[in-house]
């Protein structure tokens, strides 16, 4: 259990049965966690546990029968889940941010998000945008995709090589930012899973292990006029950056998620492992007692920080498309404070946290990974300095102009 959750985030009956929702799903999918972990198999099993709940649903319109959770809630249930499985919770988590961010936008034809929305509802089907390149990086931070789009009679013909393709083993149909060579454009594509569609197995890694972030080669694959869904111009706003990205707090839930896996873990340890020296369990140690102080701070700050913007975007639409520099705060903040908590329940455990008998070790590595999610740490500090210095120097204009 998460024995403060109600003093912080649940505000009324509607949160309260989403967050008992949100655990009951995660007990399920705590038993083979470590499985997955283990193994990087893809948790398909999750995945229909998943589905049977409902849990593809909450971020789509309630227009096409989905729930259409706030930001807020979603915070909420991602949150939970990622105490039982990171792995899962992330890999969901982008067919959820994906939807979220569609459904806030809507850059695409209303007939096509309607039937993708509806395929989701009706048939489980999951959705992500794979963007990131191993020649180009991620393509929504700028550049041109190596991915290339030729204009044929009928449509397009496609080709080039994706990364971190999240979700890549389950998805039938996903999206991929592509240069259009003809137009001298990027541009968002639907792409439907077909023998010219190759997934290749490279996702072996620290952290994060079960999400399938696996590579997909597209070999001249031939899309319809229809397919090509959106244009991305440099300098405007798009779906991946439009409203402040707020889609993206979903990230810091997971790994805070995950951090409070690890506290709520290590305060069970401590109160039943017994220290000879002590003559007592290890919680009435002071140094002990002391950092169960600095994580539980660094929690209250961290959903202080959460699920106060996600209030302050959710009821404020005017200053939804402002909040960027909040945004990426957010994400740095709980990021960090992540890791820093994890690492203090280890030293708590002390060298027993590095056995793979105990969680603690695969909450340590799983935390780790989200430095690597977008904004990047050195990203987010670029951004506030520049934001900062530029306000800076316009209000020394203004004093001139007096």
């Amino acid at each position: 259990m998460d024995f403060n959750a109600s003093n912080q985030t649940i505000r009324n009956e509607r949160d309260a049965r989403l967050v008992e929702y949100a655990e009951r799903i995660a007990e399920k999918i705590r038993q083979t966690a470590d499985k997955y972990d283990e193994t990087g198999e893809f948790p398909f099993e999750h995945i229909e546990i998943l589905k049977k709940e409902g849990y593809h649903k909450l971020t789509i319109p309630k227009e096409f029968g989905g729930e259409e959770l706030s930001l807020y809630e979603i915070l909420l249930v991602q949150e939970r889940l990622a105490k039982a499985c990171g792995s899962t919770a992330l890999a969901i988590g982008w067919h959820l941010m994906a939807f979220f961010s569609l459904r806030d936008f809507r850059p695409w034809k209303e007939e096509i998000f309607a039937k993708i929305c509806r395929e989701a509802v009706e048939e489980g089907s999951l959705l992500n945008v794979f963007v990131t390149e191993r020649t180009s990086g991620n393509i929504v931070r700028g550049g041109t995709p190596s991915t290339i789009a030729r204009k044929t009679k009928d449509g397009y013909i496609i080709s080039g090589r994706k990364a971190l393709a999240t979700l890549a083993p389950i998805v039938s149909h996903f999206t991929i930012l592509a240069y259009v060579e003809e137009e001298d454009k990027t541009a968002e594509f639907l792409i439907k899973k077909n023998d010219s569609v190759q997934l290749i197995d490279t996702w072996n890694v620290l952290g994060m292990r079960a999400t399938g972030s696996h590579d997909i080669e597209l070999h001249d694959v031939f899309v319809p006029e229809e397919a090509l869904l959106s244009y991305i111009d440099k300098g405007k706003n798009n779906r991946f950056k439009g409203n402040s990205s707020a889609y993206t707090l979903q990230l810091p839930a997971i790994y805070l998620g995950i951090a409070i896996a690890a506290r709520d873990f290590i305060l069970k340890y401590a109160a039943e492992k017994f220290s000879p020296s002590l003559g007592d369990v290890i919680l009435e140690a002071p140094h002990v007692q002391d950092k169960i102080g600095e994580i539980e701070i660094l929690i209250a700050v961290s959903r202080y920080l959460l699920y106060g913007l996600a209030e302050k975007w959710d009821r404020n639409l005017h200053v939804r498309d402002k909040l960027s520099n909040e945004v990426s705060i957010t994400k740095y903040t709980v990021c960090n404070n992540a890791i820093k908590i994890v690492e203090l329940a280890m030293r708590i455990a002390g060298g027993h946290s590095l056995s793979k008998d105990l969680p603690l070790e695969r909450y340590f590595r799983d935390v780790q990974c989200g430095l690597y999610n977008p904004p990047l740490n050195d990203m987010v500090v670029s951004q506030v300095s520049k934001s900062v210095i530029e306000e800076y120097r316009n209000s020394l204009k203004e004093v001139q102009f007096k």
